[in-house]
């Protein structure tokens, strides 16, 4: 199966949750603001200001807004980039452990 029928087949796979939620990202220490566009099962799409590459991990923190509600924290890994016109890129990651 080619990359771009299997890319297809996994997003109609899975059920994505449009969120537009603050996250937090750690990458070798650095702590990095971004935003959750969307997420899944399995992974999770991000906007992020600053230049990752397929294969970084980063541990990826979603504060919840209520307090009754845990916040999401996962190790993720980076699949895909795509960079954006402003200087930012939307990252699509895999879920590879929830905390």
């Amino acid at each position: 199966m080619s990359q771009t029928s299997r890319d297809y087949s996994e997003k109609r796979d899975f059920i994505r949750m449009r969120v537009d939620a603050d996250v937090s990202l750690i990458h070798e220490g650095d702590e990095v603001p971004a935003v959750c566009l969307d997420l899944s099962s399995s992974g999770m799409q991000l906007q992020a200001p600053r230049l990752f590459e397929s294969g970084d991990r980063l541990s990826v923190r979603i504060e919840s807004e209520h307090a009754a509600l845990k916040g999401l924290e996962a190790d993720t890994e980076v699949v895909w980039v795509k960079e954006q016109h402003d200087g930012d890129q939307k990252l699509g990651l895999t879920i590879l452990k929830m905390k």
